[in-house]
């Protein structure tokens, strides 16, 4: 049975903060009250909200993904949408005078790699710096805020898809993590979080009675939300993550791989909570566009003692015996993804960075004890 959650925005009573000043509003398709009205139009018709800001995929959410934006001016509201996914990915001295308070309202998946988080910390650093204040309306993690994977990124190797040493499934709601950064890098960001109502650390989003909107194009699920953490990896390599096809992210492949020799080298393993199927696609649009590929999907049996990463390591260690399989641009991308460079070299193992996640979460765990806000 589905329970009652109520996402930051419908907490109004709480949000006494606003009257203060001008709002610039951070947000996105997702950015919605229980009654699906987007964030920005609530907010207006209360408050004197003065400019949008568009991340990655734009306020619509129509735009794919890794698309520069184009500042507008919005038909609906008649507010310019300033792009924060564009030549500049940082607010310029303009786009802050147009505000006092920087309202933030975007559901994210949970994942270090997701670009919305880092549009928020990048806007809290400069709003420290010009004296403005954040607010950021809370909404669940969508893959829950128990399990906890992947290696801690170094940040030598900082980027758009990750500026933080965190793990790759860090276990933390937006504003979790905003306060964690907040006081982990000494910005100085007045912030405040207005939290969620009902959610609980162990809810998964359709444990929920939140809709749910696409956060991207490509993640339309909450499967394809956990199997991020399995396949994105597969992003800096010349092999398909099922971007172009109906189910994104739940399953690789490539012209060159055996589905069925594939499917049952890593069924062998039994890993816990997910069955490896042979799959054949043709992606519409992205890499291999056009051809037949073969490869695996990726079948969640049990999300709570499934281990995506693990899964996806393993798939990436089988998929790399192929002579054809490269990792694109020299591995800078996918040294990003990844959280440094270890995992392109010729001896890298799946067991050692393993252990190295676990020693890494478990480090997190420690440094966010004093900013969880849920039980």
């Amino acid at each position: 049975m589905r329970k009652t959650v109520k996402a930051g925005i419908d907490n109004l009573s709480k949000l006494d903060i606003l009257k203060e000043g001008r709002l610039g509003v951070l947000t996105a398709p997702t950015g919605v009250d229980a009654k699906l009205r987007p964030t920005y139009e609530v907010l207006a018709e209360k408050y004197n909200v003065t400019a949008l800001f568009a991340p990655e995929h734009g306020i619509r959410g129509d735009i794919q993904a890794g698309e520069h934006i184009s500042t507008y001016i919005d038909s609906e509201t008649g507010l310019t949408v300033y792009s924060l996914y564009g030549e500049n990915k940082h607010m310029t001295d303009e786009m802050l005078d147009t505000f006092d308070i920087l309202v933030f309202d975007i559901q994210d998946v949970g994942a270090r790699y997701y670009t919305f988080i880092y549009a928020l910390t990048r806007s809290m650093k400069l709003c420290a710096e010009k004296g403005k204040k954040v607010v950021v309306l809370d909404r669940p993690n969508p893959v829950g805020g128990i399990i906890m994977e992947g290696i801690t990124l170094d940040e030598n190797f900082s980027s758009g898809v990750g500026e933080y040493a965190i793990p790759a499934r860090y276990a933390l709601t937006v504003g979790e993590f905003a306060t964690y950064i907040n006081k982990e890098k000494n910005m100085g960001c007045e912030l405040t979080v207005i939290p969620c109502e009902g959610w609980k650390r162990d809810m998964y989003y359709d444990e929920t009675c939140m809709p749910l909107i696409l956060p991207s194009p490509n993640l339309p699920t909450v499967n394809s939300f956990i199997n991020y953490f399995a396949t994105c990896y597969f992003e800096g390599t010349n092999i398909s993550e099922g971007r172009g096809t109906t189910i994104p992210f739940e399953m690789v492949g490539a012209p060159f791989i055996d589905g069925k020799k594939l499917a049952d080298a890593l069924n062998s393993k039994k890993l816990p909570g997910v069955v490896f199927r042979s799959a054949y696609f043709t992606p519409t649009f992205s890499k291999h566009k056009g051809e037949r590929c073969g490869g695996v999907q990726l079948h969640i049996l049990d999300r709570d003692i499934y281990r995506p990463f693990d899964a996806g390591m393993y798939l990436l260690d089988e998929i790399r015996k192929y002579k054809e399989f490269e990792f694109l641009n020299g591995g800078n991308f996918e040294a990003k993804l990844f959280g440094d460079d270890s995992i392109l070299k010729e001896d890298f193992s799946v067991n050692d960075c393993f252990k190295r996640a676990e020693n890494d979460c478990a480090e997190f765990r420690k440094k966010i004890e004093g900013v969880l806000m849920y039980d």
